[in-house]
């Protein structure tokens, strides 16, 4: 590599700026002057990315004022042709304030695109969703700035940077990026990066942006960055090492330096192969659930238990997620450590979740009611470790729900390892009970099945009766997910009732805080499954 094209490090403020120099020289368009501080030019955006980031559904500081920006990285990603759009790779570290007048600190990951006012648009009407806003005055005045995620220009040329990045890894300044090249057979990563190769937004709410390349490929941007490995890609590649064909192939992944005094890099973004065609668990599950309301034979069902043929029958797709879902707890046992907790752990995870119980109670007064019976359910858990209980502890999911799940030809497969996007990385890779995944897919089916009662008016007189239809399904295909993870030769999860209780109740009293937040039109739908938790509390 000569020193023209070797990636170099220049002055910024504050950030830590690296560029290709002849390459930035030559992608730079007409309006930007050779040598053009890539700093500076992030510096001018500053101002809009203030109004434009609590407007991302990503942007995890929703309804706490933004008190400053700094960049801590700004990496030029150069193309091949002059003339094109700039890409800055952008590292933004936002600083809140909270209500209790405390400050603190996120890390997100942009793809900041630059476009002159002479540059058209290939698909405008697209590229508008991502537009953060148009500089004024200074030398950058006019430069149109838009989330590159939204331009096929400029994904295209992050795709070709990981197609080429090989096992052992290809750097631009702070990023490495990454490639399996025996991975993806039948998969050409050269085409999809081709000017009319198609390339969209997925449209799924999620905390992270999805980039769809043709009917092959996905890549996950992680938004909100923060040191060290993300488990989404961790447990993605160890699955694939082990065979497994219940999660998409990983294909390749980029990776930043952060100025972490661990010296460890954070991922950033994983590449798959897409599941064309495939349906999603949730959606699938819901078109189940609205044949309790639309089927006229319905009406004609006695005792509030619907059919088989009423109910579609999604039991038996529930017994085959079950048993897909144990599969994938039993090859991620095989590839990483497992370990088994004793009295002290299990007592102080039964006394995390009472903590949380009671934070919750805080924020949520309706849960105030239910609190005496739900701490029974984690005393119960605490006090069954004290008669010399062991209980093994492994690499889950993490954040398992229906909408993680997709219905392929071949059968169900799971998504997004990475866990809850609110917990912190070390919180995520740490080994738990795979219980907590079933408690987390049997509060899904409850979610689908009170879905069908969110579509009604309180005073529907079909709303009692749909009702019970619908707890019916529920208790009939938790019963059957059960039944499928059990038959894969894992262990019955309702062989230990206390440890899935309490694990249930902890993520409905989550599920309570979070619609509360954010959703409180759903807000019943997890306080009837406290409701149900504490009755059955001994």
């Amino acid at each position: 590599m000569s020193d023209t094209s070797r990636p170099r490090t220049v002055a910024a403020r504050p950030a830590t700026l690296t560029t290709s120099a002849t390459a930035a020289a030559a992608a730079a368009p007409a309006t930007l002057k050779r040598g053009t501080d890539p700093g500076s030019l992030v510096q001018d955006t500053l101002p809009l990315l203030r109004d434009w980031l609590p407007r991302q559904r990503w942007f995890s500081g929703k309804g706490r004022p933004i008190t400053a920006l700094a960049p801590v990285t700004v990496t030029l990603l150069p193309e091949p042709l002059a003339g094109g759009p700039l890409l800055l790779h952008l590292l933004l570290k936002v600083e809140q304030r909270s209500p209790d007048g405390t400050s603190s600190s996120d890390l997100y990951q942009l793809l900041l695109g630059v476009r002159p006012q002479h540059l058209s648009w290939p698909d405008a009407d697209r590229l508008r969703a991502g537009v953060i806003g148009r500089i004024k005055g200074g030398p950058h005045d006019g430069l149109l700035t838009y989330d590159g995620a939204y331009d096929p220009v400029l994904t295209h040329r992050l795709l070709r940077h990981l197609a080429g990045g090989g096992r052992q890894g290809n750097r631009i300044g702070p990023i490495r990026f990454f490639s399996l090249p025996d991975s993806g057979a039948g998969l050409d990563l050269g085409e999809l990066c081709e000017p009319d190769s198609p390339a969209r937004v997925g449209t799924a709410e999620q905390s992270n942006t999805s980039i769809i390349f043709g009917d092959a490929a996905i890549l996950k941007l992680f938004r909100r960055i923060g040191a060290g490995l993300n488990p989404d890609l961790e447990l993605s590649l160890a699955l694939g090492r082990a065979g497994s064909t219940r999660v998409p192939e990983p294909l390749a992944w980029y990776e930043g330096d952060l100025p972490d005094p661990t010296g460890q890099p954070a991922t950033l973004g994983l590449l798959q192969r897409y599941l064309d065609s495939a349906k999603d668990g949730w959606e699938f599950a819901l078109t189940h659930v609205g044949r309790l309301r639309t089927d006229p034979e319905w009406q004609s069902i006695r005792d509030g238990v619907p059919s088989d043929h009423i109910s579609g029958n999604f039991s038996a797709e529930s017994f085959l997620l079950g048993r897909a879902t144990a599969e994938v707890h039993l090859a991620l046992a095989r590839a990483l450590p497992v370990t088994v907790l004793d009295r002290q752990e299990i007592e102080s995870l039964a006394n995390a979740m009472a903590l949380r119980l009671d934070a919750a109670a805080v924020a949520v007064p309706a849960l105030v009611p239910y609190r005496t019976p739900l701490r029974r359910i984690f005393r119960d858990l605490a006090e069954s470790a004290r008669d010399g209980r062991l209980l093994r502890a492994q690499r889950i999911h993490g954040d398992l729900h229906l909408g993680q799940a997709m219905r392929t030809r071949r059968g169900w497969a799971l998504l997004d390892f990475e866990g809850e996007p609110a917990k912190s990385l070390e919180e995520r890779r740490r080994p738990q009970p795979a219980v907590r995944d079933v408690a987390a897919m049997l509060r899904s089916f409850d979610y689908a099945a009170a879905h069908l009662l969110t579509e009604l008016a309180p005073t529907d007189p079909d709303r009692p009766r749909l009702g019970a239809l619908a707890a019916t399904w529920a208790l009939r295909n938790r019963a059957a997910f059960c039944a499928g993870y059990a038959a894969a030769g894992a262990e019955d999860p309702t062989a230990d009732p206390v440890l899935l209780h309490a694990m249930e109740t902890d993520k409905a009293i989550y599920e309570v805080v979070y619609e509360a937040r954010n959703r409180p039109e759903w807000l019943p739908i997890p306080l009837s499954a406290i409701a149900r938790l504490a009755q059955a509390a001994p």
